[in-house]
């Protein structure tokens, strides 16, 4: 048998509160005709500082509301006769159900970022870098972004030019980029190679 509780009294509104702190639901863990029961006992919503009191009391009067309840029906006694158990826990589980999805919705689209820093390799020291370094930066993809670059000496006259990029996961695949764009006509003309120096998540 569920607890019962008198919201209209201080030590009441007090005793919920406590009751609460470790429950979602005043029996079992799902919405039910005890939740409504007590519910039906606020003439008004409790006070801010009953924190568990008013989380429960917001997320139930959201249930109500989703199942077409509305706030003037607050003060009215609910009997289990009248509303079974089982359509408050159909409302919750529906609700819940949304929620999860619109999380897995909001999870697919914030798609993740990563930091690249790459080693493009001239063919030889005559290779003009000002040119090697537009080939590169005259790529443009969606979720591409070029950042700062440098030239680095290899050996022998010979500079590589080390660039950062900015790519969005979902959209840029580093190995296509270079494969597709960076190792292909006419980038290929000035560029002999490309390496990932480091790739790091944002």
């Amino acid at each position: 048998m569920a607890a019962t509780f008198n919201v209209n009294a201080e030590a009441g509104l007090q005793k919920l509160d406590g009751y609460l702190l470790s429950r979602s639901y005043i029996s079992g863990y799902q919405a039910s005709k005890d939740d409504l029961a007590v519910y039906s006992e606020f003439s008004v919503a409790p006070p801010s500082t009953c924190t568990n009191v008013a989380r429960w009391y917001n997320h139930i009067d959201a249930l109500l509301k989703l199942s077409g309840v509305t706030a003037a029906g607050q003060g009215v006694k609910v009997l289990s006769s009248v509303v079974p158990e089982t359509s408050t826990t159909d409302v919750a589980e529906a609700a819940e159900e949304r929620a999860a999805k619109a999380k897995a919705s909001t999870k697919k689209k914030e798609s993740g970022k990563s930091s690249v820093l790459l080693d493009v390799k001239p063919w030889d020291d005559e290779t003009d870098m000002v040119k090697l370094e537009e080939a590169v930066r005259s790529i443009k993809m969606e979720g591409l972004l070029w950042g700062a670059s440098k030239l680095m000496p290899v050996g022998y006259g010979i500079k590589k030019l080390q660039i950062m990029m900015t790519i969005i996961d979902d959209l840029v695949s580093v190995d296509t980029l270079i494969e597709d764009h960076l190792c292909v006509e006419p980038a290929n003309e000035y560029i002999q190679s490309c390496d990932i120096v480091a790739f790091n998540k944002i």
